[in-house]
């Protein structure tokens, strides 16, 4: 996809022609002269640390002040910007401070949670799911009036929202019964996982003939007979055995390079789909919570996590003896733990989210089902043995559902846990210390560590987020379009009204088509400069193929100028060419406002013509 020949115009005429910033030379001197506020907006935000404080017998802490606590970010003490104490659901005093984005609390007036449930469909098996959903509608009694539940389900392909932000019990009960009756995924992932270790199997044989051909002096007449009946016994068939021998014997290099990678062929096609299929599970859980962050209040997102382990590439060769050493989990192809769950991280740290993941399989060292199989909600592992890696597999899914929590301050339900898993949540949050704090920000995408300390009381343990990254409006700009293009319109993205006129042929392969894009002018911020109403808004165009297959995001930056505040119900019209090849795409445009950081978004459908 390609955009071309950019035009701009402006509703009623009353108002100055827009122009591209980069069209002209004339338009470059314009937005030299333009005050700093249109080349550069800094987003000042207050980020959150919710601090439970414990005895060393585990019982909450309370009765401190703000005075109390030192907060240090980087090891450098920071100004708490806000503070107050919530004790069994209720706050103890005045808030200190008026700070944007922060609620406004009264003395002794109770104070909400909210739930944000997000139902990984996608890595779950049904029978685990359900038992947890069941699980979940029962311990709904346990809520406040004014706690909140929202629920979201990802299934590999799309979002579906359940229910918005509720306090309605029967609301949130049918919403729970929509969430039962969709399909699951997770036997499809234990198929997939079975085909890696058959194929693990099969390699086996090819390093018994590379070990052949790496010292040949050694080979006797009988050792390739003895393989070949291996591979027979091994279910791979002589035709296949008889090729590893000639690759062993004929092509001995090559063999060698393969075997000496930290993972095999076949163990990197897995790992890498894996890694793939917990990207994309990720990113759903991240624009869950971001479409979802509008909510007064403390913000806690349970998440149903189907086995998401922290590391795909030591999954992969679990049980095979060698999962500790360093080639394995520093194989440089695969992505780090940081580099997988480190956005999802970010993003609740920075817009206040603690996360509560929650265990759905629960004890599940084995599970010798065969995915192929019809098997419903009722089906069980087919012996109670542990198979080989099994337990280092549950060792990963745990350690990832520990590092979610660990770092954003939550808490997560392992095991037996995943029963009460509701209760729980809204037991942990009932008493806390709010703490907020209004950071220098650069956007420059660094982690910031944030430690919080009880002043001369070394015997009581406190809990909080680790950090927040300095994240860029461009990054999340771009993981908004991005969510958009994945999964759809989040509920509270301003949307964008698209005209598009008839494809048409735009060379070999190519279609071309004139889109107009209406800006509406209520939704977006113009501030009065040098006698006018000005704003720069970036318009930002991708698309994506049936196949996955996505085009660089386009970014172009429009300079809107009006000698008046425009009137109610002023729109603005942006005219672009965009080409595309002609296969069916899905398209994603979006219009970013840097003074309020609003992105009004549009997405629909190209078909081939």
């Amino acid at each position: 996809m390609s955009v071309r020949r950019t035009q701009l115009s402006l509703q009623p005429v009353t108002w100055t022609l827009a122009i591209l910033l980069l069209a002209s030379g004339a338009a470059a001197r314009q937005q030299q002269d333009e005050p700093a506020v249109f080349s550069e907006v800094i987003d000042v935000r207050v980020v959150n640390a919710e601090v439970v404080v414990t005895d060393r017998d585990g019982n909450r802490v309370h009765g401190l002040a703000a005075s109390d606590f030192e907060l240090l970010v980087d090891g450098e003490p920071m100004p708490i910007s806000y503070f107050t104490e919530i004790a069994e659901g209720f706050a103890q005093g005045a808030t200190s401070g008026a700070v944007a984005g922060v609620p406004d609390l009264d003395p002794y007036a109770p104070v909400g949670t909210n739930f944000l449930i997000f139902i990984d469909d996608f890595f779950s098996i049904e029978r685990d799911r359900n038992r947890v959903l069941d699980s979940l509608e029962e311990d709904l009694l346990q809520l406040g009036p004014v706690d909140r539940v929202a629920a979201v389900a990802f299934d590999g392909d799309g979002l579906e929202v359940l229910t918005a932000w509720t306090n309605d019990a029967s609301v949130m009960e049918q919403a729970l019964d929509r969430a039962r009756g969709r399909s699951a995924y997770g036997l499809e992932r234990l198929s997939e996982l079975k085909m890696s270790e058959a194929d693990r199997e099969t390699q086996a044989i090819f390093e018994a003939a590379a070990d052949q051909a790496f010292a040949p002096d050694q080979r006797e007449a009988g050792e390739l007979d003895m393989i070949e009946m291996e591979a027979q016994e091994g279910g791979i068939g002589a035709g296949q055995a008889a090729r590893a021998q000639s690759f062993a014997g004929d092509d001995e290099a090559a063999l060698k390079d393969l075997v000496g990678t930290s993972l095999s062929a076949q163990e990197l096609r897995y790992a890498r789909r894996l890694e793939d299929q917990l990207e994309l599970s990720v990113l759903a859980a991240m624009a869950t919570m971001r479409s979802l962050s509008n909510q007064p209040g403390r913000k806690v997102m349970l998440l149903l996590a189907g086995g998401w382990p922290r590391s795909a590439a030591l999954f992969t060769v679990a049980g095979k003896g060698d999962t500790s050493s360093f080639a394995t989990s520093a194989d440089g192809s695969l992505m780090s733990e940081d580099e997988l769950y480190g956005p999802l991280v970010a993003a609740a740290n920075l817009i206040g989210y603690a996360l509560y993941p929650v265990d759905l399989p629960g004890v599940s060292a084995s599970f010798s089902g065969d995915a192929s199989r019809a098997f419903g909600p009722d089906a069980q592992p087919d012996d109670t043995r542990a198979g080989p890696g099994s337990l280092e597999r549950e060792d990963m899914l745990h350690s990832t559902l520990d590092l979610l929590a660990d770092s954003t301050g939550g808490v997560s339900m392992l095991n037996a846990d995943r029963d009460q898993a509701l209760a729980a949540a809204v037991e942990d949050t009932r008493s806390y210390y709010w703490l907020g704090f209004e950071p220098t920000r650069r956007e420059d995408e660094a982690f910031h560590d944030i430690e919080v300390r009880v002043t001369g009381r070394p015997d009581l343990r406190v809990r909080t987020r680790e950090g927040y990254v300095d994240m860029s409006r461009d990054s999340e700009v771009s993981m908004t379009v991005e969510a958009a293009m994945r999964f759809g319109i989040p509920p509270d993205t301003r949307p964008l009204e698209v005209r598009f006129s008839d494809p048409v042929r735009a060379g070999r392969r190519k279609m071309s088509m004139a889109v107009e894009v209406v800006i509406p002018l209520d939704h977006v911020e113009l501030m009065p400069v040098a006698g006018g109403w000005r704003n720069e808004l970036e318009v930002r165009v991708t698309a994506m193929d049936m196949d996955g297959n996505r085009s660089e995001m386009s970014r172009e930056r429009i300079l809107i100028a009006g000698p008046e505040k425009p009137r109610q119900g002023q729109v603005f019209y942006y005219e672009t060419d965009l080409v595309f090849r002609r296969r069916d795409h899905t398209w994603v445009i979006a219009v970013f406002d840097p003074l309020t950081g609003m992105v009004l978004t549009s997405r629909g459908e190209v078909e081939r013509k």
